[in-house]
């Protein structure tokens, strides 16, 4: 299947949708060319999917008016499952996807009236119609996960697979950190927490008078960059989207005029208005407002480091047992300070890629030596950007090589499982086939598909 929202697809399916909006505006009469279940393809569809997949230099293997529609005949077959399975996404994930594909839309186009021109729609259009795009592949991420959830792999069956594969198919491994970390938050000055505090008092009651909507503040003055053009609406989201005392007040609110009490949560202070309710999904804006670190509080907290560090350099105490005793993060603090791989395969791996690291931690390994410390440095938390004091030591340097078994077991395993998973999808699609109803227009048909049944012989 296709990779999902990379930007030139983005495109393809951009240009397709303003094609077909206005063909309808000129009356332009379209062609059916597939149905599969109750929705059809249109051929201005494929040809748009081509015509930009040809522009940017794209490779498609075999006849591209039978690969292009095929494969979005595949995608239509996991949507029509994800509703009779209920399958629902982060919203708040698919906002982000969106703001980073279209912020790299406009950098493609050089600004943000360039794109509106070419594509003849305007901002908030595009951003509506790469939200529904986002969340469509989201949710057959989803449903792939789901059909492949009780995937195994045991290490008998890598070590097969592993001694088939020729020299020149073994996979190299690029070079790979494990790194520890200790951090610090600086105090946020009581003076600072008023005034957050006070501020989203004078915003409560200047909407409450009626002086001016909550989504204007929102736009103004929250500090949440993602949803703050939107007006901070936040979209349809269940409860576990949020951190919990957000939800619990989100989903506490009941009418649609009152604002709710300020809500503190590890990313900063919060004021909450409810938009609306659907089932167990709430969409709701916010204003959020980060505390600023005063430079006193952070020169605090770079000497208590570099003192840490002090004692780490003279054999007072070792790197470890200050990270378990003094670390505030949670993550690494109980595994002596050693990082863990969320985005490895397994997310439990210690080892990282320098480009999976956080940035400023990248920026200050790449220049240590296996067993060194570094300097105490500040950093902004990857997740909700507080700023943080940081020391780090580079535990391990793993230089590039070809994949061994023993030593890589972990991409191993994960390749032959993708192996696996992929022999499931492929026997789900051929099952479904033989499932939903599927009608391809004479002259579409003659085709070599990926999957056979598409046409009944």
């Amino acid at each position: 299947m296709q990779k999902i929202f990379r930007i030139f697809l983005s495109l393809i399916m951009l240009c397709g949708y303003t094609n077909a909006i206005q063909a309808q505006e000129k009356n332009i009469a379209d062609e059916v060319i597939w149905v599969v279940g109750d929705e059809a393809i249109l051929k201005s569809q494929v040809e748009e999917q081509i015509k930009q997949l040809r522009a940017y230099n794209e490779r498609i293997e075999g006849d591209p008016y039978c690969v292009v529609p095929e494969n979005m005949a595949i995608s239509k077959l996991y949507l029509n499952q994800a509703k009779i399975d209920s399958v629902t996404v982060s919203e708040s994930e698919i906002r982000s996807i969106v703001e980073k594909r279209l912020g790299e839309l406009i950098t493609l186009f050089g600004s943000r009236e360039k794109l509106e021109e070419y594509q003849n729609m305007s901002l908030t259009q595009i951003r509506e119609f790469l939200t529904e795009m986002a969340r469509e592949n989201q949710i057959i991420k989803a449903m792939q996960e789901n059909l492949t959830a009780d995937v195994k792999v045991t290490p008998a069956e890598v070590r097969r697979y592993f001694s088939k594969l020729p020299e020149d198919s073994i996979p190299t491994v690029p070079m790979q950190v494990e790194v520890q970390l200790i951090t610090i938050e600086p105090k946020i000055s009581a003076e600072e927490e008023e005034n957050l505090k006070s501020r989203l008092r004078d915003y409560t009651e200047r909407i409450n008078k009626g002086e001016v909507d909550f989504s204007t503040l929102a736009i103004l003055y929250s500090e949440d960059v993602t949803t703050a053009k939107e007006g901070g609406e936040l979209g349809y989201a269940n409860k576990s989207s949020f951190t919990k005392p957000f939800a619990d007040v989100a989903f506490g609110l009941t009418d649609p005029k009152k604002i709710s009490k300020i809500v503190e949560t590890e990313y900063g202070y919060h004021i909450i208005q409810l938009i609306d309710r659907r089932g167990d999904r709430v969409n709701a804006r916010h204003i959020l407002l980060r505390p600023q670190v005063a430079e006193k509080e952070r020169q605090e907290a770079l000497v208590r480091m570099d003192t840490l560090r002090s004692k780490i350099m003279s054999d007072s105490v070792t790197f470890e047992d200050v990270a378990m005793y003094y670390s505030q993060d949670k993550q690494s603090r109980n595994n002596f300070g050693l990082m863990i791989n969320s985005r490895s395969f397994s997310g439990l791996s210690t080892k990282f890629e320098m480009q999976d690291l956080p940035q400023e931690i990248g920026i200050v390994v790449d220049k240590l030596k296996e067993g060194e410390i570094s300097q105490p440095f500040s950093m902004k938390h990857p997740q909700n950007q507080r700023e943080l004091v940081a020391m780090v030591k580079l535990k391990t340097r793993i230089p590039a090589h070809k994949a061994t078994a023993k030593d890589d077991y972990e991409i191993m395993q994960e390749i032959v499982k993708n192996r696996k998973k992929g022999d499931l999808l492929k026997k789900w699609i051929s099952d479904q086939q033989k499932k939903i109803y599927v009608h391809i227009k004479e002259g579409w048909h003659n085709c070599e598909f990926q999957y056979d049944g598409w046409v009944l012989q």
